[in-house]
This record gives structure tokens, C-alpha cells and sequence, in this order.
């Protein structure tokens, strides 16, 4: 199948480690031109140089705090400065800190908000201009706790499902310019943020990391945890022009771990 990313640029939120990397390194390999982001100089520019010869394409590397409305504006400015256009976009953030209802401050919320929601707007009403004129491919990356709240992740329960409402609004506002956008929900994929979020519950319950993660991969049917590799596939072909008719959808990648409809 041709996934027609050739030379086509694309702009990857949060990719100096774990799914974001994943994403655009898998971009990379299809021959795509990659912008890398994160608000570590040093990691994204590590990233850079292990991405640079995978592919066809550039890869470049922008430091951007993507809770900083002016910076997400020097990334997309620098973007189309490079490469001239943008086809393709995925908006990905660190998940917010763990904790219950009554942990959680007016700080905390505020900080989730922006972080894991008011971002994804911002970076898109950016995109938007450069898009309209020649379509595109949005990717917004949130949780499996769209479909199934986890324990102890209030904050992320919250806020990911408001991705989920903005992805399929704005599939119809924009499906009219040939804009499709669509939700990946991943579950347990072994990152480091699973592997944090595993070892928060392994000390609420009084048992070890590793117990925390066997119980866990009992209950995916597939018996395992998911690789970012995995995940990227699915990503990739959802931002490529093999993707002609979906369109405001969520997809769970989670090994069936998910059990509602």
C-alpha cells in the first residue's frame, strides 16, 4: 500500500520520546519530512540525529513548550518557513499527574487543562490556514480512558475526552476542505509513562512494579503490553493518503483491554 508521505511535511507534537517519537519515526521511514518538538533542546536534537538518514525527508527539531501560545506559534511559523506547507499533524502531550479528587488543586486542573487540552486547540488553529488550502491529516494521540475511566487518573479521564469532542467537531467543520482528523486512543503501550503510571499503583496497593505490570497484562487480551512501534502504524496510516474516509472517529489500540462497545 502507498502510503503517498513522500516529501509531505509533518509536524509531531511532544516526539522526543515514547508515542510521539514513535509517530515520527515512522514518518520518517515512509520518506516524510519531520518536524521534532519538545521543550528539551537536547533530547529532540539527539532525536534528530538518530531520525536524519531513516528516510527520504528532513528531519528538523524545534524546542517548544506547548503550553506557551507564543512558542506554538514560532513552531508553526518555522515550519512552514522550512518546508513551506504542513500536511500533517499530531498533537501529543505528557499525561497529567495521577491523584484523586480531593488531591487535586485549582493548579492542578488549570495546568491539566492547558497541557492536555487547550494545547490541541491552539496548535491546530495554527495549522488550520496552511491546511485548508491543500487538505490534510490530523492525529490527536489520547488515552483508552475515553471509552473506560482509569483509576487514579481524574485529571486525564477529564480532559482526554475532551479531545474526543474537538476531534469530532471539528471533522465536520472542516471535512469540506479535505481536513480529516482523527483520535487514537492508545492503552498500555510500554512507555515510560506506563511504566510511571504502574509503579503509582503499585504503591497504592502494597505491591512491587513488576506485580503491578504482570496484573495489568492479564487483563489485554493479547497477554502483553503494546509497542510504541505498534502504535505508530496505526498513526501513520490514519495521517497518510491511504486514509480517504475516516473522519472524526476514535480508535483504541489496546490489545482489546477495553471493554466497553
Amino acid at each position: 500500500m502507498d502510503l503517498n508521505l513522500q516529501h509531505k511535511t509533518a509536524l509531531v507534537i511532544a516526539s522526543s520520546q515514547g508515542l510521539g517519537k514513535a509517530v515520527a519515526k515512522k514518518l520518517a521511514q515512509e520518506g516524510a519530512n519531520v518536524v521534532i518538538t519538545g521543550r528539551n533542546a537536547e533530547k529532540i536534537e539527539k532525536v534528530q540525529q538518530e531520525l536524519a538518514y531513516i528516510g527520504d525527508g528532513r528531519i528538523i527539531s524545534k524546542q517548544c513548550d506547548i503550553t506557551n501560545p507564543e512558542q506554538i506559534k514560532e513552531l508553526v511559523k518555522h515550519t512552514v518557513d522550512e518546508f513551506g506547507e504542513i500536511d500533517v499533524l499530531v498533537n501529543n502531550a505528557g499525561g497529567p499527574p495521577a491523584g484523586s479528587f480531593e488531591q487535586m488543586t485549582d493548579e492542578n486542573w488549570y495546568e491539566a487543562f492547558e497541557l492536555n487540552l487547550l494545547s490541541y486547540v491552539r496548535v491546530i488553529r495554527e495549522v488550520l490556514p496552511f491546511m485548508k488550502e491543500n487538505g490534510g491529516r490530523i492525529v490527536n494521540i489520547a488515552s483508552s480512558s475515553v471509552k473506560e475511566p482509569i483509576t487514579g487518573l481524574l485529571l486525564s479521564n477529564t480532559f482526554r475526552l475532551g479531545i474526543v469532542g474537538l476531534t469530532k467537531t471539528l471533522a465536520q467543520e472542516y471535512a469540506s476542505h479535505n481536513i480529516l482528523i482523527n483520535t487514537l486512543a492508545p492503552g498500555r503501550i510500554a512507555t515510560d509513562r506506563v511504566a510511571y503510571l504502574d509503579e503509582a499503583s503499585a504503591e497504592r496497593q502494597g505491591i512491587t512494579a513488576e506485580e503491578m505490570t504482570e496484573k495489568n497484562k492479564a487483563m489485554i487480551p493479547l497477554g502483553r503490553y503494546g509497542e510504541p512501534e505498534e502504535f505508530a502504524n496505526y498513526a501513520v496510516f490514519l495521517l497518510s493518503a491511504a486514509n480517504t474516509y475516516v473522519t472524526g472517529q476514535t480508535l483504541l489500540v489496546d490489545g482489546g483491554m477495553v471493554k466497553s462497545v
